[in-house]
């Protein structure tokens, strides 16, 4: 007994150990490396950085109070990372307060994008207010590509695998299935999903 009690208690000491390796190595290390990586510095609160973020762009990045990026107990945790970036002197990102996204996101702004506190995001999320762009040949590559302003409203629950793109609204309390890609407007309190997504029903 006194034999088993004793490698039980060097056991957890070395699983104790592992994790502390593994939370500088592959954690704490990859946070700086995008840290360093960045050319944008954010405004407001500093968000709880879980897993790396870069943040880019010559635009406004501004955080809430209480941002968690990231999430430890969750996939591509230690092999992703989050990209955020207001792209031009023009562009703007604002993330309320106790918003929670998951890894491997990107956010990128060519006008303006806004999610609202308290909302809760999945795993490989992506949003993009622009085309990036234009649609006809001969200008695929011009300056000035179509953009028009997406907003997440309050306390909205985002799945895994959403794509949300431009001229978007998604009304407060919102649900947005896995998988889905967000081409059109979502009423407040409804559950939608699918490519393109729709309403499924209200909440």
């Amino acid at each position: 007994r006194g034999y088993s009690t004793h490698h039980n208690s060097f056991k957890q000491l070395l699983m104790a150990l592992r994790s502390r390796i593994i939370g500088v190595v592959f954690a704490r290390l990859r946070r700086l490396k995008y840290h360093l990586l960045s050319d944008n510095t954010i405004i407001g609160h500093k968000p709880v950085k879980n897993g790396p973020v870069l943040f880019s762009g010559k635009g406004e990045i501004r955080f809430g109070a209480h941002v968690q990026l990231g999430y430890k107990a969750s996939p591509l945790f230690y092999s992703h990372y989050g990209y955020i970036e207001a792209r031009t002197k023009h562009s703007k990102i604002e993330i309320g307060d106790e918003v929670v996204i998951n890894n491997n996101f990107n956010i990128v702004a060519m006008a303006h994008i806004s999610i609202q506190e308290k909302c809760t995001i999945g795993v490989n999320f992506s949003i993009l207010d622009s085309d990036f762009h234009h649609l006809e040949p001969h200008k695929r590559n011009a300056d000035n590509p179509p953009s028009a302003p997406v907003m997440i409203g309050k306390n909205v629950f985002i799945g895994n695998n959403v794509t949300v793109l431009k001229g978007v609204t998604i009304g407060d309390n919102a649900v947005v299935g896995n998988g889905s890609i967000v081409t059109q407007s979502i009423p407040k309190n409804t559950v939608v999903g699918g490519n393109p997504a729709r309403v499924i029903k209200m909440v």
